[in-house]
């Protein structure tokens, strides 16, 4: 249980607290807890079919990772919107493809030994084609393949991206009605 609190760093992106918690055993400790606002990421899918659906993805530039990764589309929630908003946005953002449908598939902690970050997964259909409108330090270009592909890249690690995995085998895993 958290008895107390200290920020020590406020960014654009995320802050940092210091927190004083209890432990269990009754024992008081600091925590360093990085606090995000969350985020929201989206399978897009062309395609209707049940057995082996076309979904799209993006390769995009990450400064963490030394370099381009596919991904799916994503992004932070602004303050006071919700994550199916958030995912529509980003999809359209990153992609130019906007949702006719956006079905929630899951949502989970990133790395809750340290942040309070969450993802909520969706899934995109009835895509209609438009214009991207990405931000100036968005390099992305997008692909469309079948999902047996992307998985395939899952397992030979060509997909590196936690939310991407997640989201790519909750999906092959248990799917959505079409």
């Amino acid at each position: 249980m958290k008895t107390g609190t200290r920020r020590v760093y406020s960014g654009r992106v995320l802050n940092l607290d210091i927190d004083t918690v209890s432990f269990p055993d009754g024992a008081t400790g600091e925590l360093e807890m990085v606090r995000h606002s969350g985020a929201s990421a989206v399978v897009p899918v062309f395609t209707a079919s049940a057995a082996d659906p076309e979904i799209l993805l993006i390769r995009q530039f990450r400064h963490a990772a030394d370099g381009p990764i596919w991904e799916i589309p994503a992004g932070r929630l602004d303050p006071g919107e919700t994550p199916e908003a958030c995912a529509a946005r980003e999809l359209t953002e990153e992609t130019g493809e906007h949702a006719g449908r956006l079905t929630r598939l899951a949502t989970f902690y990133t790395t809750p030994g340290f942040t309070d970050e969450r993802i909520h997964l969706f899934v995109a259909r009835d895509l209609v084609r438009g214009e991207h409108r990405r931000e100036a330090d968005e390099f992305i270009e997008t692909r469309r393949i079948s999902l047996s592909r992307a998985l395939e890249m899952i397992r030979t690690g060509e997909i590196v991206d936690g939310k991407t995995i997640v989201a790519l085998l909750f999906f092959s895993r248990f799917g959505l009605p079409v």
